[in-house]
């Protein structure tokens, strides 16, 4: 683990910047922390700062967190972005996830738990608050089982877990050698089959049938 990491607070709320900024202050991993208090002053100084990992609150004015991850990720496509909220519900994380973020928190975490993280997304890996994986995991449930003819492909179990590992749809498509048109088809299949509607589900899915490990 490098010991030099940036870290970016984006949240519109000062007393929380500054309490997760002293925390994240005692890290050894972290070198330097850059706050922002919206979206569009985030973008401003993105270049210029470089951040490993962005910790990115959703509800902001000016520009909120969504907006700011799917622009931020068209200036830095390798960027790690972290979502913050104080809800668990669906409609939040969905909209996060499908923008680019590789993580989710819910800002009553455990400091660990932000720390894990930090740690997972900065190595290329997902990582869901448990309220998240929770929240998913009973959605799962409420769904009817598949049949068998839905059972996925060895391709198809490829591509679950370069997803769950982090990877996009060209990262996967490099791995694999084959087109990223290809891979938008295969994940449009796994996403039909297994009844998910993003890559949270698909994750949770793959833990739950044993094919991926946190």
């Amino acid at each position: 683990m490098r010991n030099d990491l940036k870290i970016y607070i984006v949240d519109d709320h000062s007393l929380f910047r500054e309490g997760l900024k002293f925390l994240l202050g005692n890290s050894e991993y972290i070198s330097e922390i850059k706050e922002a208090e919206n979206g569009r002053i985030f973008l401003n100084n993105i270049e210029t700062f470089k951040p490993d990992v962005v910790l990115m609150d959703i509800e902001m004015p000016e520009m909120n967190g969504i907006e700011a991850t799917k622009e931020a990720l068209k200036l830095m496509p390798f960027l790690k972005i972290i979502a913050l909220s104080m809800y668990s519900d669906e409609n939040f994380y969905t909209e996060m996830i499908e923008a680019g973020a590789k993580g989710f928190l819910i800002k009553n975490s455990q400091f660990s738990d932000v720390q894990t993280a930090i740690i997972e997304v900065f190595n290329d890996r997902n990582y869901f608050s448990p309220e998240i994986l929770s929240s998913i995991v009973t959605s799962l449930n409420r769904k009817s089982e598949q049949p068998e003819s839905n059972e996925l492909t060895k391709r198809e179990l490829e591509i679950l877990i370069n997803i769950c590992m982090g990877l996009s749809n060209a990262e996967i498509a490099e791995q694999l050698f084959i087109s990223k048109r290809t891979v938008d088809k295969h994940r449009e299949n796994i996403l039909f089959k297994t009844q998910s509607k993003n890559t949270a589900e698909l994750v949770v899915y793959a833990i739950k049938n044993g094919f991926f490990e946190v």
